[in-house]
């Protein structure tokens, strides 16, 4: 069995300005783009790259471009990559002018030697391998969107986007890709690249990605937690819900989740407004959601 399952980020999303609407679009080409991939007998790595690839590449969400800028005007992103054959991962901090880190995570995990690099040394390490670079013109959007953005960084939670994956030979995978939350001061990091907390992926149990207000989200490990839950026998559905009823209580955050687990079982939830979603089971049909 196969499956791959996309999100585009809990918050209090705007119903009337489209950008929802456009955002569950780009779910739904990114579920195309992965489950392709796996039909194909690709690897669950290789499919959860492809599928953020798409989703960065949407102006409205916050990832590569469309990312918010940090109170200096840069854009510094965050991203994770992990594998659940292997436990190995890849994550990068605080980089600039990258048009996809998610890819740029994945060749930490294969050509760095470490797990995860951040600021100056993840730009340093991008240069070494001759990974492409963008100016930043190429990841704001308008100064429109720009404004819009910064005006409403008080009412969304940050649009991070994700992906998880089980592939035919039974690996999972997970990714998930931000530009963390808007008017940040440089130099913050939130839970996405975090391991366990933004994404988590181990074959044992399930693929997980995170979204939503991140300082409350690595405070209880929230992916982790629910691989955790799977593992005493729960459903990757009912294992989100129980994690979101978790940050709920222990910290009074906002948040959402996907996962899949080793027998290819769909799961998500979110305590927000909404959660662009999307997601493929074998040669199935693409469902949406938000």
């Amino acid at each position: 069995m196969i499956g791959i399952i996309v999100h585009a980020g809990a918050g209090n999303w705007n119903v009337e300005n489209g950008h929802l609407e456009e955002a569950v679009r780009a779910c739904e080409a990114a579920v195309a783009a992965g489950q392709a991939i796996l039909l194909n007998g690709g690897s669950a790595l290789d499919a959860v790259e492809a599928a953020v690839h798409v989703l960065e590449d949407c102006p409205v969400l916050d990832a590569g471009r469309g990312s918010y800028p940090n109170t200096d005007g840069a854009v510094e992103m965050d991203a994770l990559i992990m594998d659940g054959r292997s436990l190995k991962l890849g994550a990068i901090a605080a980089i600039q002018r990258v048009r996809h880190p998610i890819s740029l995570a994945r060749r930490v995990m294969t050509d760095s030697g470490h797990h995860f690099l951040v600021g100056a040394g993840a730009d340093a390490f991008a240069d070494s391998i001759g990974f492409p670079r963008c100016d930043v013109s190429e990841l704001l959007v308008g100064e429109d969107l720009v404004k819009y953005r910064q005006k409403e960084a008080q009412a969304a939670l940050g649009d991070t986007v994700g992906a998880v994956a089980l592939d035919a030979a039974g690996d999972l995978a997970a990714a998930t890709s931000t530009g963390g939350t808007a008017n940040k001061r440089p130099g913050r990091v939130g839970d996405s690249p975090l391991v366990g907390c933004g994404a988590y992926a181990d074959n044992w149990t399930a693929a997980v990605s995170a979204t939503g207000y991140g300082e409350a989200l690595m405070r209880v490990v929230i992916s982790k937690r629910v691989c955790d839950f799977v593992g005493t026998g729960l459903s990757a559905g009912s294992a989100c819900e129980a994690a979101i009823r978790v940050l709920e209580e222990r910290t009074e955050g906002d948040g959402g989740l996907i996962a899949i687990d080793a027998r290819g079982q769909i799961g998500f939830a979110f305590n927000t407004q909404a959660m662009p979603h999307a997601y493929a089971v074998g040669d199935g049909p693409i469902v949406s959601g938000r």
